[in-house]
């Protein structure tokens, strides 16, 4: 796709240009992994930087901090140019499909304009990641940009280690020459000359030269090796920070090979530098270093690879996977057994000072697996493959305080001997938090404590801390991530959608301002009602996102249902639209339910805008959406003025030809309010007629889902209506109920 941006800089294209120009040649060679790294998916994707590479490359990035909070208001203009850069060269494709994709994007960038400094950040960081990727002496590096760090440090460690060892073996030479140098002085027979005296001075001094060397090259490779561990152990608690994101929809690589690698080396050359140690007889503070590091690596190596479900029922299997990242490094012969038990936040938070737990908090069966080495993976695995709670103890519950409130977490625990190491180490490790339930019913609330914990928890946290008010900003894009990843959808919460879940949340259905720095708690989350209604925010976002997963995945993606909106701003848009114009919105009074809003002409030639009784799950499973919109004549237009056969017939079920023989397909209709003239097919089909005359065929029996029930049958916006034949009378017609048949043509 050729398209010309509009000019924003007087810098030449050529110079510009060749950040991006060098890169495009080394991606190709890139991981699929290290490219979604380097250019998240959700917030700044490849394509972007490639179509605004020329003004990227033109703009002063490298200024932008955190810190500096008056670098928001031009932070914000970049990302509002950014933006519309993005939708100009969008209505520059001349392929639909480019058009599209580069509008979603930049539709999925306004969710940013919350923290502007943040995207100005990201640039900054995605060009200089793209810098030292470039610099690298072998393009096809395959690590993850943010890996480059420690691999760079641990290539200079390599490089110290093995200068140390260099040292000692060419002082030991030099040794041996000064001491036949000794041996010939203390000769009788040999003379004493002038030559061997200074021969013997300078091999001293070059011993002595060696030996500080070597003992302060020693103190700098521990140094080195403290700070290539301390980068480990941050990388491994982020990636268990973002395999915990990653439940509500942030991207996160599970390729731990990189670490175990990392590790493996770590463990190598602190090895390594205690034998160095050892050999000189130094076994001062350096050493104690060495073993202190080597039993934080030893610990720290232990990994929960697969965490059991966050939200656990009693009596109910789940399964687990535990990874030691130094499993090719055990020693063999004896199994290394790891056992799993329960622990609540108390017990969690004391494992540093108390490790292990010997009071039990609940009875976990099928806890114990075995640790095994997989030559073709080069993993070391430890499988629950069928563990189960079968009871909970749990603590005394503060105030108003809910059961799925309460946080626990499965601990794993073993005993392992390492190569190299002279004693057994006790090491153990805790999965997530997880919540423990009783019944289904009580699974929604679980997942908030949840989503609230894995969204607004740190990384370095004491178990299980977390805010308790948080900004909306947060709040917002937690929502917004979640919704995504659940309905599997790259099409976002726009800003209108953003505003209603303010609004709703906060009560505050006039306040059109800017929501971000207000904060929101947890009670107004999960624990009190919306205003008027017996559920609670989330409850109601999570119908209208399990529905949307279910039932609405492609009209979301599509583009064709506003989803979330007020109706204040409902009435401002459809106000001044013709008769017939309709949007699709999530219901704000049900919980799981998609409403058709549309304008309608009143009797005195007025206009008056109409609500559909809301479609939910029940009903979708029933007829479909996009069938439902074709039964109703009332609305044409989607808005502001699609016509609706032209958007929706992609969704429509096509009709089916009458067999030859045995059933006739009975079909259901959307009917709206309580006159059916309008939106009724014709009563009965022909072939329905002379029903009589020909009894092989008979009507297609309904399933048990498409039995009418007795709250259908009231009136309403969205009735069930049996549509009875003119010649048939009441007695036939009981005839042929009684018989199992039914002849009826049911209309909704």
């Amino acid at each position: 796709m050729n398209v010309r941006l509009p000019s924003t800089t007087s810098q030449q294209p050529s110079v510009i240009m060749a950040q991006w120009t060098r890169m495009s040649q080394i991606i190709p060679v890139l991981s699929y992994d290290t490219i979604n790294s380097l250019y998240p998916v959700s917030t700044f994707p490849i394509e972007a930087r490639h179509y605004l590479s020329e003004w990227i490359e033109s703009q002063r990035w490298d200024d932008f901090t955190l810190e500096k909070m008056e670098q928001e208001g031009q932070a914000g203009f970049l990302l509002d140019q950014t933006i519309s850069l993005l939708q100009h060269v969008a209505l520059q494709s001349a392929n639909v499909v480019d058009r599209m994709k580069l509008m979603q994007i930049s539709r999925n960038m306004t969710s940013l304009k919350h923290s502007p400094l943040r995207f100005a950040v990201m640039i900054r960081d995605i060009l200089r990641k793209e810098r030292v990727l470039m610099s690298s002496p072998t393009p096809a590096f395959q690590a993850p940009p943010n890996q480059l760090p420690m691999v760079q440090d641990l290539e200079d460690l390599s490089a110290k280690v093995a200068k140390v060892q260099e040292i000692r073996q060419q002082t030991h030479q030099v040794q041996e020459e000064l001491n036949w140098q000794y041996d010939k002085v203390e000769n009788p027979h040999e003379p004493k000359t002038a030559e061997m005296k200074s021969q013997i001075q300078k091999l001293e001094f070059i011993v002595e030269s060696a030996a500080r060397e070597r003992v302060a090259l020693l103190k700098t490779c521990v140094d080195c090796l403290d700070r290539c561990q301390n980068q480990l152990i941050t990388r491994l608690k982020d990636w268990r920070l973002e395999q915990y994101k990653a439940s509500i929809g942030c991207p996160f690589d599970d390729n731990l090979n990189t670490l175990q690698s990392g590790c493996e080396q770590l463990l190598e050359y602190n090895g390594r530098l205690r034998q160095e140690l050892m050999l000189t007889g130094d076994l001062g503070p350096e050493h104690e270093r060495l073993e202190q590091l080597l039993h934080i690596l030893v610990q720290s190596s232990l990994v929960v690879d697969k965490q059991p479900p966050q939200v656990i029922k009693t009596q109910s299997k789940f399964s687990s996977t535990v990874r030691y990242l130094l499993g090719q490094k055990v020693v063999p012969g004896k199994p290394v057994v790891l056992k799993a038990q329960i622990i609540n936040e108390l017990q969690a938070r004391n494992l540093d000072s108390v490790p292990g737990c010997s009071d039990n908090v609940g009875e976990l069966i099928n806890n114990n697996a075995i640790l095994e080495h997989n030559s073709a993976t080069k993993s070391t695995l430890a499988t629950f493959r069928n563990m189960s709670i079968r009871r909970i103890k749990r603590a005394d519950r503060k105030g108003s305080e809910s059961v799925t409130e309460e946080k626990f977490a499965i601990l794993f625990t073993t005993e392992i001997n390492i190569t190299g190491c002279s004693s057994p180490y006790k090491i153990q490790m805790i999965s997530l938090p997880v919540v423990v339930i009783v019944h289904g019913s009580q699974d929604i609330n679980a997942l908030a404590t949840i989503i609230w914990d894995c969204a607004f928890s740190e990384r370095d946290r004491v178990p299980f801390v977390v805010p308790e008010r948080v900004p909306w900003a947060l709040m917002c894009s937690t929502l917004n991530s979640k919704f995504s990843s659940e309905v599997q959808t790259d099409h976002s919460l726009d800003q209108y959608n953003q505003l209603f879940l303010a609004q709703k949340i906060f009560d505050k259905p006039d306040f059109i301002d800017d929501f971000s720095k207000m904060m929101v708690s947890w009670t107004q989350f999960n624990k009190d009602p919306l205003p008027g209604r017996q559920f609670t925010f989330w409850m109601w976002f999570e119908g209208a996102m399990e529905l949307t997963k279910k039932h609405l995945r492609t009209y979301w993606s599509s583009g064709v249902i506003f989803g979330f909106i007020g109706k204040q701003h409902l009435h401002l848009i459809l106000k001044d639209r013709p008769n017939g114009t309709f949007l699709l919105r999530f219901s704000d009074s049900e919980i799981g339910g998609i409403t058709i809003a549309y304008v309608s002409a009143t009797e005195n030639g007025g206009q008056i805008i109409q609500n559909i009784q809301p479609f939910t799950k029940r009903d979708l499973e029933i007829r479909s959406l996009g069938d439902r919109i074709r039964d109703i004549n009332h609305i044409t237009y989607l808005y502001p003025e699609f016509p609706k056969d032209d958007v929706f017939k992609q969704f429509y079920t096509e009709h089916q030809p009458l067999p030859p023989g045995g059933y006739i397909p009975a079909t259901l209709h959307t009917i709206v309010g309580t006159d059916p003239g309008s939106d009724t097919p014709n009563a009965c089909p022909p072939a329905m007629t002379p029903m009589a005359v020909n009894p092989v065929q008979t009507l297609q029996p309904f399933s048990p889902q498409e039995s009418i029930a007795p709250q259908d049958m009231d009136t309403g916006p969205d009735v069930f209506r049996p549509v009875i034949p003119a010649d048939l009378d009441l007695d036939s017609i009981l005839e042929t109920l009684n018989a199992g048949e039914n002849c009826l043509d049911t209309k909704q």
